[in-house]
């Protein structure tokens, strides 16, 4: 036996299924439980059966972690579309005993292998038409939940960041002090106090930068050793 063999479609609860060993796809397991509770499971999790063996989730297991996330229901979660009120797609707010819509297939050891690795890496390899994901996008009236896209996604699209041709079109090359570090760090209103009173005879006391370098150059003279 080589490439996968269907056998049957099935409820299956989560504690009889076992994540699939060594599975390298890290997903947004939040985000996945946010499109099951608005949209409900749409795709079942695809199950190798062993005879004599665990169940094992070749394709879906971060919509397992989700589902097990929700726990048991009924849960409060309620969404509003166009006036109506829906339960949530997990549980309907209802008793319900974590489970999953499983497709339940048999193969051997390398094409389970070959699922789970194709499964997590073809998704990626594809890219999106922006106008056509703009359009889409547009008729949601701005509710997104349960899309995986947040408004400044949406913003993004709308407005794409400039180019680094475009900005540098702008607002000419980038000097080479572009690119040095930048340091940022809270502190106290007397620490503050005294980082100026000590560095108020800088070359130019309106600029931190030179105030820092002032307090550096003191602190790399007071460390030289007495002549």
């Amino acid at each position: 036996m080589t490439q996968a063999v269907y056998r049957r479609t099935d409820v299956i609860d989560l504690d009889a299924l076992t994540p699939y060993p060594g599975n390298a796809k890290r997903g947004d397991v939040g985000a996945i439980l946010d499109s099951l509770r608005r949209n409900g499971q749409y795709r079942g999790l695809v199950v190798r059966e062993i005879e004599h063996g665990p169940l094992i989730i070749l394709a879906g297991n971060h919509t397992a972690q989700a589902l097990a996330q929700h726990g048991p229901g009924p849960c409060a979660y309620r969404a509003h579309i166009m006036g109506e009120e829906r339960s949530c797609g997990v549980c309907q707010n209802e008793p319900w005993d974590p489970s999953a819509r499983c497709e339940v297939v048999t193969c051997d050891e390398d094409t389970a292998r070959r699922i789970n690795l194709a499964d997590n890496r073809t998704a990626g390899l594809g890219g999106y038409d922006a106008d056509a994901l703009t359009e889409l996008l547009s008729y949601l009236d701005e509710d997104y939940s349960g899309t995986g896209y947040s408004d400044a996604d949406v913003q993004l699209l709308i407005a794409p960041a400039p180019s680094l041709e475009e900005l540098a079109e702008t607002y000419g090359d980038p000097e080479a002090d572009d690119f040095w570090p930048v340091l940022k760090f809270k502190v106290s209103p007397d620490e503050r106090d005294a980082f100026y009173g000590l560095t108020i005879n800088c070359s130019n006391p309106n600029d931190d930068t030179e105030r820092f370098r002032c307090l550096l150059a003191r602190a790399r003279g007071a460390e030289e050793p007495a002549a």
